[in-house]
């Protein structure tokens, strides 16, 4: 007898798998944006500790430019560009 509360193990599986894809492509993503905030604000400039904070703004508004093309690709419910999540 199978528990009802429980969900199914192909479910945990495809659950875990997803998870993976998704969060693998975040932190690459996360890293990249982040890195081209870096060079675009700091290179050129003598920065502040305020204007280096602004550069983690930079990488978040790339983030979420980057999940709202991933909602126009047709990747419904998920802020990933990989197929399947």
């Amino acid at each position: 007898m199978t528990d009802p509360l429980l969900p199914s193990t192909e479910t945990v599986i495809k659950g875990a798998t997803t998870y993976a894809r998704d969060l693998a492509e975040r932190v690459a993503a996360t890293f990249l944006q982040a890195f081209v905030g870096g060079l675009v604000l700091t290179s050129p400039f003598d920065i502040s500790m305020w204007q280096a904070a602004a550069v983690g703004g930079v990488g978040a508004a790339l983030a979420l430019v980057k999940g709202i093309v991933a909602r126009w690709r047709d990747v419904t419910h998920s802020a990933s560009l990989a197929k399947g999540v």
